[in-house]
């Protein structure tokens, strides 16, 4: 799937995310064949708010900024005992608008760029085919995905091996981005002048390990590295020119625990990411899944994010503006950008999951998130102060059925 950073806040994508980042204590037995198949729905809703003015002037009114819908659906089916198919299928409509210059500025967002538009949708599609062997498994994949001016195609290819006690599993995959970006259509906003399409490659690669320490403990570690070229440039945030090659490392660790008094898991995780824009981040995450009586289940969850600056991030501070106010950007070729995503911020993000199972086949779920992003949180000093405090909610609503 493309970003979703073009049109809404790196938060939804984040909310999307954490799903397929899940880490449960089955993960050791993944190489097995599902016994039964499932279909499941889910309904995402994200909101967005942002001062609508800098923190440096005297107005501090909110409002909401970005407005997200997103429904998916999906089916995993077991073939022959030794084959299973998943299928995923995603919706999404974006409405509002992100600032065009660090937390002010006028509207950069599609939804707005287009005159009369409710919002953009984006509609995807995921296929996982995977092979299972006696010591591991073989999963191929590809998504597509297509928004007015945005076209992703993505393959995927992951092999596992388990030790014979199963008590060690490795895990190595590989994965190519193929993105189209249709800069040349009327609905995107270029100050400027009009631009030819762009496209953007990526080329990613994952080994992981996961290791049963304990009849109570599990732990993972996984290694992934990804090479880009093509348009990394927004170009809804005019002045904005980024590099052509974006080359990143992520180091991600988990421990999950099993406490037999409570019946509870807590589930702990850091991950380090770094790349060739300069920016560092590191996130700490806890959640605990507590099962309760009648098939009610409660996980609270804690998340903490830290990110430093990109080296051509302008602060507000160091910014030129033009006469109109809007800002001037340096030497014509030089990298820049005012995108605050990009600026260096801490945030603090927490949550809460309750699960019900309806009877041996029905389980149904919500899950709210409240997400905070401040320039004074960042772990190593302060950011941009001139950038507003940040909020998102996301509520979250499942069900599933085994068949």
């Amino acid at each position: 799937m493309p970003p979703l950073s073009t049109t809404s806040s790196t938060v939804f994508g984040a909310a999307l995310l954490s799903a397929a980042l899940a880490f449960p204590l089955q993960l050791v037995y993944a190489d097995m064949a599902p016994e039964r198949g499932v279909v499941s729905m889910k309904y995402l809703n994200y909101l967005d708010s942002q001062s609508a003015d800098s923190p440096l002037t005297a107005s501090l009114s909110s409002r909401d900024r970005i407005a997200v819908n997103a429904l998916s659906f999906k089916a995993l089916m077991p073939v022959a005992g030794e084959w299973s198919v998943g299928v995923t299928f995603m919706e999404d409509s974006v409405t509002g608008a992100s600032p065009a210059y660090h937390s002010s500025g006028f509207p950069a967002s599609k939804s707005d760029a287009k005159s009369g538009a409710s919002g953009e949708l984006r509609y995807a599609v995921d296929i996982q085919l995977t092979r299972y062997v006696p010591q591991g498994s073989i999963t191929a994949g590809t998504s597509y995905s297509t928004e007015s001016d945005y076209v992703s195609r993505s393959y995927s290819l992951q092999a596992s091996l388990s030790s014979e006690d199963k008590n060690t599993t490795l895990t190595l995959g590989g994965s190519f981005n193929n993105d189209s970006i249709e800069l040349d259509k009327p609905n995107v906003v270029l100050s400027k002048q009009q631009i030819p399409d762009e496209k953007k490659q990526i080329v990613a690669g994952l080994l992981g390990v996961t290791r049963v320490l304990t009849k109570k403990d599990i732990v993972q570690f996984n290694l992934g590295y990804s090479s880009g070229s093509g348009y990394f440039t927004d170009p809804y945030k005019d002045p904005d020119n980024r590099p052509r090659d974006r080359n990143s490392m992520t180091a991600l660790g988990r421990w999950n625990h099993h406490f037999d008094s409570t019946d509870g898991t807590a589930q702990l995780s850091y991950r380090y990411y770094a790349d060739t824009f300069g920016i560092r981040a590191h996130t700490l995450e806890a959640e605990y899944v507590q099962p309760l009586q009648h098939g009610w289940t409660l996980a609270p969850l804690l998340r903490l994010y830290t990110q430093s600056e990109a080296d051509f991030y302008f602060t507000v501070a160091e910014e030129q503006v033009n006469g109109d106010g809007t800002p001037k950007p340096p030497t014509s070729g030089a990298y820049y950008t005012e995108d605050q995503r990009l600026s260096a911020f801490g945030a603090l993000t927490f949550g809460l999951k309750v699960s019900k199972q309806l009877n041996q086949d029905w389980l149904v779920d919500l899950k709210f998130e409240k997400y905070q992003q401040r320039d004074e949180w960042n772990l190593g000093g302060s950011g941009d102060p001139g950038v507003a405090t940040f909020c998102a909610r996301t509520i979250q609503i499942g069900l599933s059925r085994k068949i």
